[in-house]
């Protein structure tokens, strides 16, 4: 399917690996122009070289791919970036989640960091690039946030709050006249993914509970009706999805990819 997008401007969050980098290398593939931000310099470089090489094994290498080593969830780096141009016609917002741990531990600093990284940074970008894209007669928007929006995780309770604040932004915004100007903003929330970030998590679980770390992964895996992990390249086919002209009529909606472990109905 030709999503409409070649030539096309994107911007992607947190994509030197991971969720980020998958959802790049799908625009990429598809002819998009993308920008990748992240913190760590040299990932950020390599990830850069390995989307161009994807982009001309695709057959689109004339769309460009450039980085920007910045922390997005700074005034700073979102500087550097825009430094670049304003009219993105795609943004992927994404930033690392908080921490895990108790909520009685969490001091107001702590609160403010999560809510600062996972949701004002998001809202400063969509501010940033939203009308540019409703004068242009297209736009697209995807904030990666979690699963644990829709079904919390007690230890999680920093993202719980923060990302339930864009979503509830979000279902508000997605529905001002820019819907009627070819823009949408929707939320994709990843469940279980084979990411540096879900080794780190299950590292730290196997560590307090005594057991080895092949026991809580296989573990894990079972409470997933898929019995498996989804994978960075097929979270990026659904991102890409949403940025298509196919994706149009959908809008402030929050699209869960995680293998059915959501136990609800609705």
């Amino acid at each position: 399917m030709d999503l409409g997008i070649a030539g096309k401007t994107a911007l992607v969050c947190g994509a030197s690996k991971g969720l980020g980098y998958g959802c790049a290398e799908a625009l990429v593939r598809e002819g998009v122009n993308v920008v990748i931000v992240a913190r760590g310099a040299e990932a950020l470089d390599a990830a850069a070289k390995t989307l161009a090489q994807a982009a001309g094994t695709a057959g689109t290498a004339g769309a460009f791919v450039k980085h920007v080593a910045a922390d997005i969830t700074t005034e700073a780096g979102r500087a550097a970036v825009f430094a670049l141009g304003h009219d993105f016609d795609i943004v992927v917002t994404n930033a690392g989640g908080p921490p895990p741990g108790d909520f009685r531990t969490w001091d107001r600093e702590a609160w403010i960091k999560a809510v600062d990284a996972n949701m004002l940074t998001p809202i400063e970008l969509i501010k940033a690039t939203v009308d540019g894209m409703a004068q242009r007669g297209f736009g697209r928007i995807v904030n990666i946030t979690s699963s644990s929006v829709k079904s919390p995780i007690d230890i999680l309770g920093l993202s719980n709050g923060a990302r339930s604040g864009l979503t509830g932004f979000v279902a508000g915004v997605a529905r001002t006249p820019i819907a009627a100007q070819g823009v949408t903003i929707n939320n994709l929330l990843p469940g279980s993914f084979d990411t540096d970030r879900l080794k780190g998590t299950m590292a730290g679980t196997a560590q307090k509970t005594g057991q080895d770390f092949d026991t809580v992964w296989e573990a894990r895996k079972k409470n997933i009706p898929a019995k498996r992990f989804g994978t960075p390249a097929e979270f990026g086919a659904i991102c890409a999805f949403l940025c298509s002209v196919q994706a149009g009529y959908m809008t402030g909606q929050n699209v869960l990819a995680d293998g059915g472990a959501y136990p609800g109905t609705y």
